[in-house]
C-alpha cells in the first residue's frame, strides 16, 4: 500500500471523497482521519496519500517559506486543559451584503479545543464580553486567557487592564497579553485561524446570518471530525478537552484585599488620589 500504482480503487474513493468533502484538508490530515474511523485499516501512508491528490489536481504547491523558530516560553504553562485559554478577533473581512464581520474565537491552548466562533459587526465591549460569558456558563471557566493588546482585551492605561479585562480578575481569570508585535507567541490560536480562513472565511457568504451557520459547521468539523496533529494520530480536540472544574458565578464574588493593601476608590474622571496627587487608572 505504499505506491501508487498499488493502491485499491476503494481506498482512492474514500480518500478523494474526505478530500471532496473537506477542501482544506491536506494529505497528514487526511491520513489521521482515516486511522481515526479505522485504526485496523490498510491506509496509504501519508506520502502516498499526496501523490493521490496530485495526480487528481487536488493540491497546489506551496510557496517556500523561511521558517522562524517558535517562542514557546509563553506557552510552557498550558499543560492541561483550562490551564490556558486564547482569545482573538480574526481579521474581518465585508459580507455579501457589505457588511463587515469580526469573528470572535476562543480556544483552550492544551486540547486546540475551539469554543467559540462568532462573528460580530465589530470588536464591541458587549458583545465580545458575551461571547466570553457563554462560554464560560457551558464549559466553566480557565485559569488564564491569553490575548493580543487590542480593544477590547487591553487599553492605554495603567496595567493595560481594560473593563473586559478587569472583570475577568474579578472572575479569578488571569488576563494575559502577548508582548505587542508578536503573534507567534499565541501561534496556536493563530494556526486556528489559518485553518478557519481556509474553510469557511472565503467567499464570504451573504450576511452575518449564513456566515455564522458556516462557523457552526467548522467549529463542529474542528472539535470532533477533524484530527489534530499535535494531538496524535487520530485524535480530535473533543477527544482531549474536559469541562473545567471551575463553574462561572452568575454573580461575581465580592474582591477582599489583604490588610496591607492602600485601597483608593477611582473618581467619575478614572484617576485615584495617592499621597495626595492624582494618579490616572482608566477611563470611566
Amino acid at each position: 500500500m505504499t505506491q501508487l500504482h498499488r493502491t485499491e480503487d476503494q481506498i482512492v474513493a474514500v480518500v478523494l471523497a474526505l478530500k471532496h468533502a473537506y477542501p482544506s484538508w491536506g494529505p497528514k490530515t487526511i491520513h489521521s482521519a482515516l486511522y481515526r474511523k479505522d485504526p485496523d485499516g490498510c491506509w496509504p501512508v501519508v506520502s502516498t496519500i499526496g501523490e493521490l491528490l496530485k495526480a487528481h489536481g487536488l493540491i497546489r504547491p506551496r510557496r517556500k517559506r523561511h521558517k522562524v523558530p517558535p517562542h514557546s516560553q509563553p506557552l510552557a504553562h498550558a499543560i492541561a486543559p483550562n490551564a490556558v485559554w486564547s482569545a482573538d478577533f480574526k481579521g474581518h473581512f465585508r459580507l455579501g451584503n457589505g457588511r463587515y464581520c469580526y469573528p470572535l474565537t476562543i480556544t483552550d491552548n492544551c486540547s486546540r479545543f475551539l469554543f467559540l466562533c462568532r462573528g460580530l459587526y465589530g470588536p464591541d465591549l458587549p458583545a465580545t464580553q458575551q461571547g466570553y460569558t457563554d462560554v464560560f456558563r457551558e464549559h466553566g471557566l480557565p485559569n488564564a486567557i491569553r490575548t493580543d493588546n487590542g480593544w477590547p482585551f487591553a487599553m492605554n492605561v495603567l496595567g493595560g487592564l481594560s473593563p473586559l479585562a478587569i472583570w475577568l480578575l474579578k472572575l479569578d481569570v488571569l488576563p494575559e497579553r502577548i508582548a505587542p508585535g508578536c503573534p507567534q507567541q499565541n501561534g496556536r490560536h493563530e494556526r486556528m485561524h489559518r485553518t478557519l480562513k481556509a474553510a469557511v472565511a472565503s467567499p464570504p457568504k451573504g450576511n452575518l446570518s449564513a456566515q455564522q451557520r458556516a462557523f457552526n459547521t467548522f467549529c463542529h468539523e474542528y472539535n470532533r471530525v477533524r484530527p489534530h496533529q499535535s494531538l496524535g494520530l487520530g485524535i480530535c480536540p473533543a477527544d482531549r478537552h474536559v469541562h473545567s472544574h471551575r463553574p462561572y458565578p452568575e454573580q461575581l464574588p465580592d474582591i477582599i484585599y489583604p490588610d496591607h493593601f492602600m485601597i483608593r476608590k477611582v473618581k467619575c474622571g478614572g484617576y485615584i488620589k495617592l499621597h495626595g496627587r492624582p494618579v490616572y487608572t482608566t477611563r470611566r
